[in-house]
């Protein structure tokens, strides 16, 4: 088989640049290893950032999203039994959608159905091979058979586990990582939301995030150990754990509801500032990852594929390399801002074992000025919405 890109992963990234080189006339391959009902039904968190929204929108798969996602203007720090809003709108003229991933996924996928778009669903076995030459090609299996997919240019969009980042040879490859010693313990619950918009606390006991999936679904998040097992914690225990962290002094609690799924989970930032080697180039988690706390996960995935959209185009119409060769280069600054914006987020909401008092202060003091001082709560607002941060 022969097609112009091959893409590897059918999480965002490989979707929706998939969709987005189609609207440009240029052919795409998609090969994902897990079934369609399983990345479809994979729950995933989702806060999109206003880039993030304009794109899916502008390429037609945003209908959905605007129907049934909940668009906020702001967000509130929890801290010190007070809570203090984050005026998103009102502080940059933009906003977020809170819409889970896995429905954008599903919305993507849709999309790719509709216009005949090559998907494989199910592959394995798969290798990249001449990806130093300008004669790439994938091998895989497929349905029981053997096959090859002869290409122009490789995308690997296949997570931080898949084959794509190991293809570029262990020499040439420069990571850098952090792993945090504490999780997230997940919860998914029916009952009614406990905010119109998300809940960042900061409590001496730990984190806390509030957030809301629908009207009747909640999901919430508390800091934990990342060993400890969801066995541990009966639905009482995660009650009385989010009521001490995030209910303030003036009344505002946190609703219960019935907890019907639970989960750990790890945290860990990740670049690998090599994010191509000759016709291969890495988008989204292949090449990076930031703790959830900075809702970056996905919106630096789309700004990804935005240039190497960009890129791709220039090549098939202008017949020019100098945005693909560059690519890694320009990708760089906007993550290394995310991973800063979500780092920072991390260390001032999360209890640092071992941290002092006088360091358990200087949180408290910087929450202070961040929802005291417009300059800092703009700082604050324009990372979060995504606005501030170079695209290209």
């Amino acid at each position: 088989m022969r097609t112009q890109v091959g893409i590897i992963g059918a999480g965002p990234a490989g979707l929706l640049l998939s969709h987005l080189l189609h609207l440009r006339g240029i052919d795409s391959v998609v090969l994902e290893t897990r079934t369609r009902e399983q990345i479809e039904s994979t729950i995933r968190a989702g806060v999109l950032e206003q880039g993030t929204m304009d794109l899916l929108t502008e390429a037609g798969v945003g209908a959905r999203m605007k129907a049934e996602g909940a668009l906020h203007h702001g967000f509130e720090l929890a801290f010190e039994g007070k809570r203090r809003r984050i005026d998103l709108t009102g502080l940059t003229g933009h906003s977020i959608t809170v819409y889970a991933q896995h429905e954008v996924i599903k919305d993507l996928v849709a999309a790719r159905v509709a216009a005949d778009g090559a998907l494989r669903f199910g592959v394995s076995e798969t290798s990249l091979h001449g990806i130093d030459t300008d004669k790439p090609s994938i091998r895989y299996r497929h349905e029981g058979e053997a096959c090859e997919l002869q290409c122009d240019f490789v995308i690997g969009c296949d997570g931080s586990q898949g084959v794509s980042r190991a293809s570029i040879p262990q020499a040439l490859r420069r990571d850098f990582e952090r792993v945090y010693p504490f999780g997230w313990f997940g919860i998914l619950c029916e009952g009614p939301p406990s905010s119109d918009e998300l809940i960042y606390a900061r409590h001496d006991r730990g984190f806390a995030l509030i957030s809301t999936r629908s009207a009747n679904v909640q999901r919430m998040y508390f800091q934990c150990d990342p060993k400890d097992s969801v066995d541990n914690w009966s639905d009482d225990r995660i009650w009385a754990e989010l009521h001490a962290r995030v209910d303030s002094h003036d009344g505002h609690h946190v609703a219960d509801g019935k907890i019907f799924q639970k989960n750990i989970v790890g945290m860990r930032s990740f670049v690998s500032a090599t994010m191509q080697y000759g016709r291969l180039f890495l988008a989204g988690d292949a090449a990076h990852i930031v703790p959830p706390t900075g809702a970056k996960g996905m919106n630096l995935a789309v700004a990804d594929v935005r240039l190497l959209t960009k890129a791709l185009n220039a090549f098939y119409v202008e017949n020019r390399m100098d945005l693909l060769d560059g690519y890694s280069k320009t990708a760089l600054k906007r993550i290394w801002r995310a991973e800063h914006f979500s780092y920072w987020m991390t260390s001032m909401m999360h209890r640092i074992e071992g941290a002092s008092p006088f360091e358990q202060q200087l949180q408290v003091a910087e929450l202070e000025y961040v929802t005291t001082s417009r300059s800092a709560a703009t700082v604050m607002a324009e990372n979060y919405v995504g606005v501030a941060v170079p695209q290209d």
